[in-house]
């Protein structure tokens, strides 16, 4: 290639990447050679001028300095946007700088720079922290998606010149602007703003445009009490009320002073029982959801079992900021830094912890209640839990000390185990472990019926279906599966996240489950097909705890930074983030009428939140920032953070 091609393929390629003020100058300085009559081409290997090196490592450093100082001192307005665009450009110039040899500038350009973006993207800069050669970037499964993918970022309509040639091929290459109308202010707020996520975003959207239907199941409990013909809660609601009334009206004092405290009491009670009617009525979302029918054949539910349920829901209290929920708090005491996790029944009436020591242990609150009992009677101490092992998985061996164990110890697994399930009925128990297995465990019989082998890494979680037979587990190896209980194969397997699958939760009506993962996202898998039909993009760090709304319509997520979102299935779209928690978010779960969520974390505080009034919020009202879940309680513990939390019927 001589030198006349070689400037012909720049002048091409600064046209094509848009430096029309570099291509200008190249123009001009190809036609003063011509007029000078030289007649030699120009000599871009030796000319000063021209030879500076466009890659050079120095130009990265300088540049992005530029760009640094020029986002700081703009305006107040436009800055936070601004700000937002440092990042990707801050990580593409040093896998620019990893990818073309130059170690030690770009190991000083990172080191330089890093602490802009340590509070917002800690873990990111920890795994690129150790990309030290080129063959790092292809064999680091999230620094090669990076290189191959855009990052999309939202900015009001306002535009800007710069002469950082470097830094617009890097913006122009690497980044995706969405163009939105109004001020920086009220977009500001957007959970996708500052996203950084190895996946294709194109990909992202394509894939959310897949339909879900996010509805109940056709017969499920719900569906059946509705065409019984029975009054609804509401309604019975509303006429115990107006009884309430009347009684009230029959007994109002006849005295001046005590009639006027009488009145004063009465319009009291009418506003509380008005906010609370309202609330019930605005809460009662699951009995409109749509009904769709189940793509796995779902166990048969026990008549006795049905009959109890039903009553249940025939009984049920309507939770709001007028009417909050009774708490009770298990605390595990003597752990010495070994409970992994924990797990409470649906009824509430047996409650498990899975141990460093690979031992699983279950406790029956009715016995321990009675244990309790006759220990304060007898005045001996006996400590929740005890740190002695034993093979037999039964309630009344002796202890060391002389004394019956206050749970039931199951022991199997060979690692600390990670997670454990109840099933819906409460029989049975899974667990899952760093052995890579997931065992099946009885608590009539109190052994382990079965021992599930399909992941090659240590299994983070482990859930229950709904409806009982099926569980799903996540695992370090990055995938999320489908079990049944008479088989030890699993039947689906879903593949698609980035890194560790943290979490997994089952939808209500039993065809998708959701995944947690460190990568940032959370996605939605179709069961019967195993494909991925939401990606959830707007955490800034792993995902570790998930939770479904009665009406299978929304979804939480709660995060390492102590940030929770919730989402509609269907757009796919974050409806609001719930700020409030200081550290990670163990565990999420909805009221049964799906009017609040309960979240536990490791700050050692559970937060109640209103999801009513968020979710009755406008589109086009989401970029206000008025639309954030208020919170309406916040119960601390003394020092104990919570792992897991139920609601129960």
């Amino acid at each position: 290639m001589d030198e006349l091609q070689v400037v012909e393929f720049v002048a091409t390629y600064l046209k094509k990447k848009g430096f029309s003020e570099a291509e200008n100058a190249l123009q001009a300085e190809i036609q003063r050679n011509k007029s000078s009559n030289n007649t030699n081409p120009i000599d871009i290997l030796n000319d000063p001028e021209l030879s500076k090196s466009e890659d050079g490592p120095a130009r990265y450093q300088d540049e992005y300095s530029k760009l640094r100082s020029w986002t700081y001192s703009s305006l107040d307005l436009y800055k936070h946007e601004l700000l937002h665009v440092l990042y990707p450009v801050f990580i593409h110039c040093f896998m620019d700088l990893v990818a073309k040899g130059h170690i030690q500038e770009a190991r000083t350009f990172f080191n330089n720079f890093r602490e802009d973006h340590e509070m917002m993207h800690l873990r990111d800069l920890q795994k690129l922290e150790g990309v030290l050669s080129p063959s790092h970037l292809e064999e680091m499964e999230f620094a090669h998606s990076l290189r191959h993918s855009k990052v999309n970022i939202k900015i009001c309509q306002y535009l800007h010149k710069t002469q950082s040639t470097k830094m617009l091929g890097i913006i122009n290459e690497r980044i995706n602007f969405q163009v939105s109308p109004g001020q920086p202010s009220s977009i500001s707020d957007d959970a996708e703003i500052v996203t950084l996520i190895g996946s294709n975003q194109d990909a992202a959207n394509q894939i959310n445009q897949k339909e879900v239907h996010w509805g109940l199941l056709e017969d499920s409990l719900e569906n059946r009490l509705e065409k019984t013909g029975l009054i609804s809660d509401s309604e019975k609601a509303e006429g115990e009320n107006k009884e309430a009334e009347i009684d009230e009206n029959k007994k109002r004092p006849v005295e001046g002073g005590k009639q006027g405290a009488s009145i004063k009491k009465l319009k009291k009670d009418k506003a509380i029982n008005a906010t609370a009617k309202t609330a019930r009525l605005e809460a009662n979302t699951v009995s409109t959801a749509p009904r769709v029918k189940p793509d796995l054949a779902l166990p048969v539910m026990p008549t006795e079992v049905e009959q109890s349920i039903l009553e249940d829901l025939r009984n049920r209290v309507h939770l709001s900021s007028a009417a909050l929920p009774s708490v009770s708090f298990y605390t595990f005491i003597n752990t010495h830094n070994g409970l992994n996790c924990a797990s409470i029944s649906q009824d509430g009436s047996l409650v498990a912890g899975g141990f460093s020591d690979s031992s699983l242990k279950v406790w029956d609150m009715a016995k321990l209640g009675q244990q309790a009992v006759s220990c304060l009677q007898s005045k001996v101490y006996t400590p929740v839990l005890e740190g002695e092992n034993d093979t037999t998985p039964r309630e009344d061996i002796i202890g060391p000390n002389g004394r019956k164990r206050s749970y039931t110890l199951y022991q199997g697994h060979s690692g600390p185990v990670y997670s454990a399930s109840f099933s819906p009925l409460g029989d049975f128990i899974l667990s899952s472990s760093a052995d890579t297995t997931i065992r099946l465990w009885s608590t009539k019989l109190n052994a382990n019926l079965v021992c599930y082998k399909g992941h090659n890494y240590p299994v983070w979680d482990v859930q229950f279906n709904p409806q009982g037979h099926y569980f799903a587990s996540s695992s370090h190896d990055r995938t999320a599966r489908i079990w049944s209980m008479d088989r030890i194969q699993p039947l689906r397997i879903m593949a698609g996240h980035l890194s560790d699958v943290d979490c997994v939760r089952w939808h209500i009506n039993c065809n998708y489950i959701a995944t947690g993962s460190s990568d940032k996202t959370v996605r939605l898998w179709d069961v019967s097909s195993g494909e991925c039909v939401r990606i959830f993009i707007g955490h800034r760090s792993m995902i570790l705890s998930l939770a479904m709304s009665p009406d299978g319509r929304y979804m939480a997520s709660g995060d390492e930074d102590g940030t929770i979102m919730m989402w509609d299935l269907a757009s796919g779209r974050c409806v609001t983030p719930l700020m409030g928690h200081t550290s990670c978010v163990w565990t999420l779960a909805y009221s049964c009428e799906g009017s609040l969520l309960a979240s536990g974390s490791a700050d050692c505080t559970v937060k109640l939140w209103d999801v009513t009034t968020s979710t009755k919020v406008l589109k086009t009202e989401e970029k206000s920032g008025t639309n954030r879940l208020r919170s309406l309680k916040t119960l601390p513990t003394k020092s104990t953070p919570v792992y897991s939390l139920q609601v129960l019927r």
